[in-house]
């Protein structure tokens, strides 16, 4: 029999705010979290802006000052968000705890992993030598070791399942978690997504791929749908959702923020980078996810688009939204909010499913902000730039990955 299941937990580190609640006020205020670049030396670099997580300290999550100087800054990044989301959802795999730590589970993953743990030991080679690897080098690159860290700190002993499918890896995160607590694998699982890769490596990467925007006003920068848009802005950040399956949440008294409902996964088969252009494959995820929720035309539903402000994917994403939607696409409230975080790569999803939860829960659209000239051929309502009150019954959160990978997980508002 499936189960259902429930989030119970939230974390967050983003460009707009290091917890939750400052996360989701700064996206209804319209803040946003993109700037010039101050972590780094920007002189030589084609781009020169970013968003930046501000004014981090691991010491806040627990974090030992040993753990946040051995261990990449993604890592890090993860295991302040999942600290975050466990507190909220009150789970305890400690002797006597309210969860078996074999039927708890941890899926997060990064699009990269440890970029500049990776940049750093290659460095080091090539101008000291090989004796000089750091040992840790390994655990601390490897784009799983966030999931094996947040496991490790929270006696999570059931399945672990890192992700790796670029710009759509948290929402697959997600994803699959749903999927192993819908099937009996697991009573919990933390899932999300990680990324921290303003790094100059990155920077160039991307901008020589005509990728980034080469806006020069960080606030007016990253632009979903809008005509005047150039490109994604990079960003970095972790967050983080406990998926718990419904009857364990019921019994230990768990504060339900909403239901996870549906699940979509396809692939273009077209581009490595490029989404394809007619939006097929797009909306046979979002299709998937859709009609596993048991969407009809009665419900009330928020899109939180992957829009990205590149040229290709917010027409093609448009189109998908159409072809998955027919004349239901016009009513349905749609909003970006890449335009306050810029891109979080592989953390994108799981940002973005955060704040569908909130949505969901509040009964407020967060706004796509300098959406002030609408692309002609991006015709739906983007809540542009003020946030709106709707009676949301369901929400969809998608992401789009190069290789074409294609995610998109639905949730309901929970009503007890």
């Amino acid at each position: 029999m499936n189960k259902r299941v429930v989030v119970t937990g939230t974390g967050a580190i983003t460009p707009v705010g290091n917890d939750v609640q400052t996360y989701w006020k700064n996206l209804l205020d319209g803040v946003c979290g993109i700037d010039f670049i101050t972590s780094i030396p920007t002189d030589d670099l084609p781009v020169k802006i970013a968003g930046e997580v501000k004014d981090f300290n691991p010491a806040d999550y627990e974090i030992e000052p040993p753990f946040a100087r051995k261990q990449d800054r993604f890592t890090v990044l993860a295991v302040a968000a999942a600290w975050q989301a466990v507190r909220e959802s009150g789970l305890d795999s400690s002797e006597g705890g309210n969860i078996d730590p074999a039927r708890y589970g941890v899926y997060v993953g990064s699009g990269i992993g440890g970029f500049s743990t990776q940049v750093r030991e290659t460095e080091k080679i090539l101008t000291e030598g090989p004796k000089w690897i750091s040992p840790l080098f390994i655990p601390t690159m490897i784009a799983n070791i966030a999931a094996g860290n947040i496991a490790i700190r929270n006696n999570a002993c059931g399945p672990c399942l890192p992700v790796v499918t670029a710009c759509a890896t948290s929402t697959h995160a997600i994803g699959e978690a749903y999927r192993a607590i819908k099937h009996g694998y697991a009573d919990a699982i933390i899932t999300g997504g990680t990324e921290a890769a303003v790094i100059p490596l990155a920077i160039a990467g991307f901008a020589n791929a005509k990728a980034l925007t080469r806006a020069e006003d960080p606030k007016y920068a990253s632009l979903p749908f809008n005509r005047n848009r150039g490109g994604f802005v990079l960003a970095e950040g972790a967050a983080m959702l406990v998926l718990e399956e419904y009857e364990h949440a019921v019994a230990r008294g768990a504060d339900i923020i909403a239901e996870v409902c549906g699940y979509g996964n396809t692939c273009d088969a077209h581009h490595v980078t490029a989404p394809r252009p007619d939006g097929m494959t797009q909306a046979a995820a979002i299709r998937q996810a859709l009609d596993e929720a048991g969407y009809t035309s009665d419900d009330v539903l928020y899109i939180n688009a992957h829009g990205t402000g590149t040229a290709l994917n917010d027409s093609a994403e448009t189109a998908a939204f159409k072809l998955a939607l027919g004349d239901d696409a016009y009513k349905a409230h749609v909003s970006s909010t890449k335009g306050s975080t810029g891109h979080l790569l592989g953390a994108a999803g799981a940002v973005e499913a955060v704040a569908s939860v909130l949505a969901l829960k509040n009964g407020i659209v967060p706004p796509t902000i300098n959406l002030d000239d609408i692309d002609p051929e991006c015709d739906l309502d983007y809540t542009p730039n003020v946030p709106v009150a709707a009676p949301l019954t369901i929400a969809i959160s998608d992401s789009l990955g190069f290789g074409g990978h294609n995610g998109c997980v639905a949730f309901r508002k929970y009503n007890g």
